[in-house]
């Protein structure tokens, strides 16, 4: 395995790491991209500028549910090209094509492969399925710590564990009628708590080790309260193991303390 995937321990030169940086940038300017432009595309479907569609009415612009998502894709997809831009001019391209080209390069190979598959776990099979706080959590510890020194064993474990995630989340709650269960998001749950644990194991003396869980917690949290209460969207499973407890108690417990103002 590790002559076939490089670990990414050796030590390089500045510039040759600074040339496979840009390799890399180039690569995963391209799937931002791409990952942009199909949920700008899907966001098009909800009623923006007072549209009716399928007896829909959009209302007024700054009201709709597409808003945000225009927003944050759109932003995303400005900051993939300019990304792509950078990585251009910088020599990323050729050196990207060259190792796909000419030569194989395993340990690329092995860090695109996974991220794809990562993503297309949670895409795919979680967040329509699974409590966003619990499979953005998992999201956010898997890509930190899986992809921080180019570790291949990393990379693999954590792309295993949110596939497996994904595929369990996709294969027993199929249809949408079975979204609001919460076997997957105890699934996803136990996953994102083994794989904590396992860092913080291997990696006691590590302050990266004890930063992941907060950001991978708080990050979605303040996200989703931030797109449901602030901006009052749509978030995806209203369902989830944690959020359905946080809307209660925002409404029954905390609301209520200014709306009687």
């Amino acid at each position: 395995m590790g002559a076939l995937f490089p670990s990414g321990d050796k030590t390089l030169d500045q510039p040759e790491e600074t040339a496979i940086l840009r390799a890399r940038d180039f690569w995963t300017s391209l799937v931002l991209i791409v990952l942009s432009l199909f949920f700008l595309w899907e966001t098009t479907s909800i009623p923006l500028f007072g549209e009716n569609r399928a007896g829909v009415s959009g209302g007024d612009w700054y009201n709709s549910a597409a808003l945000v998502p225009f927003g944050l894709f759109g932003g995303l997809f400005l900051l993939a090209i300019g990304l792509l831009v950078i990585s251009i001019r910088a020599g990323g391209a050729a050196r990207a094509m060259s190792s796909v080209g000419l030569g194989w390069d395993g340990s690329e190979a092995l860090r695109f492969g996974t991220i794809g598959m990562t993503i297309a776990a949670y895409v795919i099979g979680l967040v329509p399925r699974v409590d966003f706080i619990i499979c953005s959590g998992l999201l956010i510890t898997a890509l930190i710590y899986g992809y921080r020194g180019g570790h291949a064993q990393r990379m693999i474990l954590t792309a295993v564990v949110v596939g497996v995630a994904g595929l369990y989340a996709f294969v027993a709650n199929l249809p949408q009628s079975d979204w609001k269960l919460h076997d997957d998001d105890w699934i996803t749950l136990i996953l994102w708590i083994a794989l904590t644990a396992f860092i913080f194991v291997r990696h006691p003396r590590d302050r990266m080790s004890r930063v992941i869980p907060v950001i991978a917690l708080v990050a979605p949290a303040i996200l989703v309260c931030a797109m449901a209460f602030g901006f009052r969207q749509n978030v995806p499973n209203r369902g989830g193991l944690f959020f359905k407890t946080i809307e209660y108690h925002y409404y029954v417990s905390l609301k209520p303390l200014w709306s009687q103002k």
